[in-house]
């Protein structure tokens, strides 16, 4: 009987770096973010990414929470741990855009500890953008298009 080999495996990839990201935002951790084993929990994680990701929007005047006819609903995420993270920790989320659609758009994010140069924790989100009412999916428009644009890493 012939046995086939296990599949190669492949390298981890390395950390990001500040150096990669288009914006950066402060955010702080709380007393309940940590958890049994004395550091950030797992799901923190995802909700700093989003906290990032829509405060950015905000700052930007391109997402107002009660009025937006057109709104980002989260379709696919991922996250991947290089450290701990634990409160009292100042964190740093870097924000950069490595996919734009016709609807959607990926944005990167890492979160940095204090000053750190390499993320602790890095990911992803998917935003389709939908029609607030009947969440079909629309054309991202000029000015939210323009900024992402921007964000382009």
């Amino acid at each position: 009987m012939t046995r086939t080999p296990p599949p190669a495996t492949q390298a981890r990839p390395a950390p990001a770096r500040r150096a990669k990201f288009r914006q950066f935002r402060t955010l702080t951790t709380r007393w309940a973010d940590n958890d049994v084993y004395g550091h950030m929990n797992n799901v923190v994680h995802y909700g700093l990414f989003d906290s990032a990701v829509n405060g950015w929007l905000i700052e930007q005047g391109l997402l107002d929470l009660k009025a937006s006819p057109e709104i980002g609903l989260v379709v696919e995420t991922s996250c991947r741990y290089h450290g701990e993270l634990a409160f009292p920790d100042l964190v740093t989320a870097g924000i950069g855009i490595s996919r734009l659609g016709r609807s959607s758009v990926r944005y990167e994010i890492a979160l940095f500890r204090g000053d750190s140069d390499t993320a602790a924790a890095e990911g992803f989100f998917v935003h389709v953008y939908v029609d607030r009412q009947t969440r079909k999916p629309v054309a991202i428009g000029p000015k939210m298009r323009s900024k992402f644009e921007e964000m382009l890493l």
